[in-house]
């Protein structure tokens, strides 16, 4: 009997050296990510966090954990930077950012570089100079060129080339983001560029910032709509945000998209989808919020791992009309 029990003792000593192998002894690695958002009630910005969010969960093991702590830039750069001084004073691994003003990059790029946590850019693009201040920082976006560019070859190719009322002038309201970012810049001028090399005339008849609000270009397309009355032929909104306002300033006025007047946008937000499908908006452009996100967290995590990341990553935008 004791034999046997000595045997049995032994064992159960073997099968709980056993387990303990197939167990660490520290638990699994975790790695924190900070992430701060220019605005949480920005539309697209909400779909892209939601992704971040998302995207680092789909990439644990059991290994291998990420805490991603998101917070609220709230239109702030104050409060942005404040938001980095507390990543920084956390000890996180990484930190994504997506600024407030993309002329304080360089101030988040000295407290990271200060710190040694590598820094991803992700939506509104630095300069090329505050991108060439440090070897661990990227900027994750999509051209907005591109979009620009797109918005007005989706006019262009229109059947009147956007002359809704054929008096051989397309006149336009531009309701821009924040002037200060380049993704507002390029978008209005390379919309328009996209017509005039086409050989279109063309005549602005009111420009305004709205701040990529939908109140605010409700308001903006009001206002216009209400000066110009049917010149109108066309309103460019920097982002789809701003043209679900201005939607609302068209059926106000009484006017009806891809009767005598057009609309586009920029970000294929599902409302601008719904819109589109309901004809109340011409076209917008695709601004992938799932490629961009993935790419942020794969340069993130990259970062994490010591490998090297390229400068810019760039995801392609997509005509829908």
């Amino acid at each position: 009997m004791k034999k046997i029990l000595c045997t049995l003792i032994a064992l159960i000593m073997i099968f709980a050296m056993v387990a303990a192998c197939g167990e660490s002894a520290d638990g699994p690695k975790t790695y924190k990510v900070g992430v701060s958002i220019y605005k949480f009630d920005d539309n697209f910005m909400t779909l892209y966090r939601q992704e971040i969010e998302s995207y680092f969960r789909s990439l644990e093991t059991d290994d291998i954990k990420y805490d991603v702590t998101i917070v609220d830039g709230r239109g702030d750069m104050v409060e942005q930077t404040n938001q980095v001084d507390s990543f920084i004073a956390q000890g996180v691994d990484v930190m994504i950012i997506n600024l407030v003003q993309s002329s304080s990059a360089n101030i988040v790029t000295e407290k990271a570089k200060a710190a040694n946590i590598p820094v991803v850019y992700i939506n509104r693009e630095p300069s090329e100079e505050d991108m060439q201040a440090w070897d661990r920082i990227t900027y994750v976006g999509a051209d907005a060129r591109q979009s620009g560019t797109i918005q007005g070859e989706i006019i262009r190719d229109l059947p009147d080339n956007g002359d809704i009322d054929g008096d051989g002038v397309v006149r336009y309201v531009m309701i821009m983001g924040d002037p200060e970012n380049v993704d507002a810049q390029y978008r209005t001028e390379f919309s328009i560029k996209a017509l005039t090399d086409a050989g279109i005339a063309v005549e602005e008849l009111f420009r305004q910032r709205g701040d990529w609000e939908q109140a605010k270009g409700q308001e903006i397309a009001a206002n216009a709509l209400a000066q110009f009355g049917n010149s109108v032929d066309v309103i460019f909104a920097n982002n789809d945000g701003m043209a679900m306002g201005a939607i609302q300033a068209i059926r106000a006025a009484g006017r009806s998209v891809g009767n005598d007047i057009y609309l586009v946008g920029v970000d294929a937000i599902p409302e601008a989808m719904d819109a589109i499908a309901a004809g109340d908006m011409t076209g917008t452009v695709l601004n992938d919020h799932i490629g961009q996100s993935h790419s942020a967290v794969d340069a993130a995590i990259r970062f994490i791992n010591g490998q090297s990341v390229e400068k810019y990553i760039w995801v392609d935008y997509v005509p829908v009309s």
